[in-house]
């Protein structure tokens, strides 16, 4: 046959989700006997787009970007081919708004299974076989939420597995959730520390799990407030399952809890803000050391108790860790706060060191005061690109059809008004403070002079100030022997170092010798064939010696 006579046609296949080898090979099946039915009826096929998403959904890639074709090559008359109607759809209002959709971007439905016309008779059929299509979703739809739902009532987890669980397979039980380490103990060291005040907020556990390189992070890199708020609220970290949206209350789960369900339940007493009452005094605040301290052994956070004995209640730090070597064996709080005290002493810089920490403080305040005018021009140039890239988008939006993509561009139109929301809050803050230099860092200069003075205080969040300002990491201490070298925050780090005696100035122009002067000249004269002026060096005899050599 001639190829003039060839109609042009494009294939199109769906399935539901995309999981391994056999809905890849349902595609590649559709795709055969799509153009097996091409070659018989004489279509040409130029094109093949696939979906992998429900047949109840209308907005899918694959079928936008078959209408963008067939909009763009209109006059060519395209028939779409499908294998079966329910590739097509399996919803009857969206089959007939497919068929609108095509209908208007110039193609034409066609099938090796049925045939689609326009008379009554053949409509009445095609709207039979979408009810059939529509019918079987949503049957399968209700038994697969059935068995989901008896699996919940007898305690295992059917839904996609929680950072820090996978699944695997048991005999007779099905898929269970299991602990899948690092994240399993990077999760329960978050949650942990969000009861024992390690972690005041929310924000900071973010922070935490964001700073560690091992937690699973989403697709750009981050990890998002909504995903630790859906942590910090899962029953499942504490072995328990719950699923309101199909009545089945809280009951416990067939997997392990990576926390205690009374930790869970003080989590959750700490996000909605509930006291006790009659409220006793916070056991940190007569440990203050408590959750911030670690067993130098297997690195747990110490825990800490008040002890009955014959002359009374008595304090002590201990590690909860089981199988570790220091388990359940005390440390005096007196002890160990004042090892801690001594710590503190050994990174109290001298006066001179401080006097110097201090000008250079200023400094930089003035480097700050003076480019802060500088600051604004750039904050203004900035909100006029931002403004630009609006217009730009504003203008952009008018030709665009395709309503996801519309919702593309309003979206970006809104983050970028939300950015110029706050640039014009930093400009309207003007460029100069709002408080004065001392009244700034009086109190960060009055705790790097001395920072056991905070620490004295009485206010236990004042001590928690000094925990968190002056280490980099939690402290490692060791029943026998004290606490372990710890990391320092940047301030102390760079006194610490000034303070060390063991830094010196660079030597002038380079790291290596000077050359002596002569040297120079010989070079100099053996190199270009110069003769020295009389006048460049007082070693003439030397240097003409050294020519002639």
């Amino acid at each position: 046959m001639n190829e003039r006579d060839l109609k042009p046609a494009v294939i199109y296949c769906r399935v539901s989700e995309e999981k391994g080898g056999k809905r890849g090979d349902s595609l590649r099946s559709q795709e055969t006997a799509c153009r097996e039915y091409a070659r018989f009826a004489n279509f040409e096929v130029h094109e093949v787009f696939t979906d992998s998403m429900t047949g109840g959904a209308t907005n899918r890639p694959g079928m936008s970007a078959m209408v963008k074709f067939l909009k763009k090559h209109r006059g060519m008359g395209y028939s779409v081919i499908i294998d079966a109607i329910d590739r097509f759809a399996r919803d009857i209002r969206g089959h007939w708004d497919l068929r609108d959709l095509l209908r208007e971007a110039g193609g034409r439905l066609v099938s090796p299974k049925m045939e689609f016309k326009d008379d009554a008779d053949s409509m009445m059929v095609e709207n039979i076989h979408a009810t059939f299509a529509q019918h079987f979703r949503q049957k399968n739809a209700e038994q697969t939420t059935r068995r989901m739902r008896a699996r919940v009532m007898n305690g295992y987890w059917p839904f996609q597995a929680p950072v820090g669980y996978e699944f695997h397979s048991v005999k007779d039980r099905g898929r269970m959730l299991r602990r899948a380490e690092p994240a399993a103990s990077i999760v329960q060291e978050a949650l942990e520390g969000y009861v024992s005040g390690r972690f005041d907020t929310q924000a900071d556990v973010m922070r935490f799990l964001q700073d560690h390189p091992l937690f699973p992070k989403d697709a750009s890199g981050i990890v998002r407030n909504q995903r630790v708020s859906i942590m910090l609220r899962n029953p499942v970290y504490a072995g328990y399952i719950e699923v309101p949206k199909w009545d089945i209350p809280l009951r416990e789960g067939q997997h392990e809890g990576l926390i205690s369900y009374e930790t869970f339940r003080r989590i959750q007493d700490k996000i909605e803000g509930k006291t006790t009452a009659p409220r006793r005094r916070n056991l940190n605040e007569d440990f203050p050391l408590r959750g911030y301290v670690l067993c130098a052994d297997c690195g747990t956070p110490l825990t800490a108790c008040w002890s009955k004995g014959r002359t009374g209640r008595h304090p002590y730090y201990l590690c909860p860790k089981r199988g570790c070597d220091s388990y359940g064996k005390s440390i005096r709080r007196d002890r160990i706060e004042g090892d801690f005290d001594s710590l503190l002493h050994t990174v109290q810089p001298n006066d001179k060191l401080f006097t110097v920490a201090e000008r250079m403080l200023r400094k930089w305040w003035d480097h700050l005061l003076a480019n802060a005018g500088d600051q604004k021009k750039a904050l203004a140039v900035q909100l006029a690109k931002v403004e630009r890239d609006v217009d730009k988008l504003l203008e952009r939006i008018l030709d665009v059809s395709e309503p996801r993509v519309l919702a593309a561009f309003e979206e970006r139109v809104r983050k970028l008004e939300d950015e110029k929301v706050i640039i014009r809050e930093r400009m309207g803050k003007g460029s100069r403070p709002a408080s004065s230099y001392d009244e700034t860092v009086r109190t960060a200069l009055e705790f790097l002079a001395n920072p056991w003075n905070l620490w004295r205080s009485e206010r236990f969040e004042e001590r928690r100030i000094v925990l968190k300002l002056m280490f980099g990491e939690r402290l490692r201490y060791a029943r026998n022997e004290g606490f372990r070298t710890p990391e320092l925050s940047l301030p102390f780090k760079v006194l610490g170092a000034l303070k060390s005696g063991e830094n010196e100035m660079a030597r002038p122009k380079r790291f290596e010798l000077l050359t002596p002067r002569f040297v120079v000249w010989c070079s100099i004269q053996l190199s270009y064939g110069r003769a020295m002026p009389k006048s460049a060096s007082p070693q003439v005899d030397s240097d003409r010696e050294c020519a002639a050599n």
